[in-house]
C-alpha cells in the first residue's frame, strides 16, 4: 500500500508529531502541501491530510491545497488534527475537510484529532493550555489509528 500524509503544522509542531508518528505505522513520507506533486497524489492508495485547528478549521495551507487537488477516481483518505479544545460532536471539525475531499472524488475512511498544545490568543495570556499535549498517550492512540487504517487497507487490497 503506498500510502503519504500532508501536513500544515506551523505553531508548535503539534501535528507534525502526530503525523511522524502515523507515518512510522504505514510507512509513509510526511510532507508540507508545497511539496506535493499534484500529478503523483493520484498514484497513492491512501492520503492522509492534517493540520492544527485555528479558529475552528483546518489551516489555510492546507484547505486551499485540497481545494487545488483536481476531482480524480475513487482513492482513500484520512484526516487528522490537533487543538487546544475539544472536537465539538454538534459540529466536528474534521468534517468539512472530509466534504471537501469526497467533493474531490476521495473516500474519507476515518477520521483522528487530539488536544495541542495551543497559544492562540486569548490562551497566550496565560502561557497557553495543554502544555504537555500531544503527549504519549495521544501518540499511542495516533499509531493504534494508524495501525487501524492499515489493517483495513490489508484487509481491502
Amino acid at each position: 500500500m503506498k500510502v503519504v500524509i500532508v501536513c500544515a503544522s506551523v505553531s508548535h509542531g503539534n501535528t507534525k508529531r502526530i503525523a511522524d508518528v502515523m507515518g512510522q505505522v504505514l510507512s509513509a513520507p510526511v510532507v508540507e502541501p508545497e511539496q506535493v506533486d499534484l500529478a503523483e497524489l493520484a498514484t497513492y492508495d491512501l492520503v492522509g491530510f492534517g493540520s492544527g485547528i485555528f479558529s475552528g478549521k483546518f489551516h489555510p495551507r492546507l484547505r486551499h491545497f485540497v481545494r487545488s487537488v483536481p476531482e480524480g477516481e475513487r482513492r482513500r483518505a484520512f484526516v487528522f488534527a490537533t487543538s487546544g479544545l475539544p472536537e465539538p460532536r454538534f459540529r466536528p471539525f474534521t468534517r468539512p475537510l472530509a466534504r471537501l475531499l469526497e467533493q474531490k472524488g476521495f473516500e474519507v475512511v476515518d477520521a483522528f484529532s487530539c488536544r495541542g498544545f495551543d497559544t492562540w490568543l486569548p490562551f497566550r495570556l496565560v502561557g497557553g493550555i495543554n502544555k504537555a499535549r500531544p503527549d504519549a498517550g495521544d501518540l499511542a492512540a495516533a499509531r493504534a489509528f494508524a495501525e487501524g487504517l492499515r489493517a483495513r487497507a490489508g484487509a481491502v487490497s
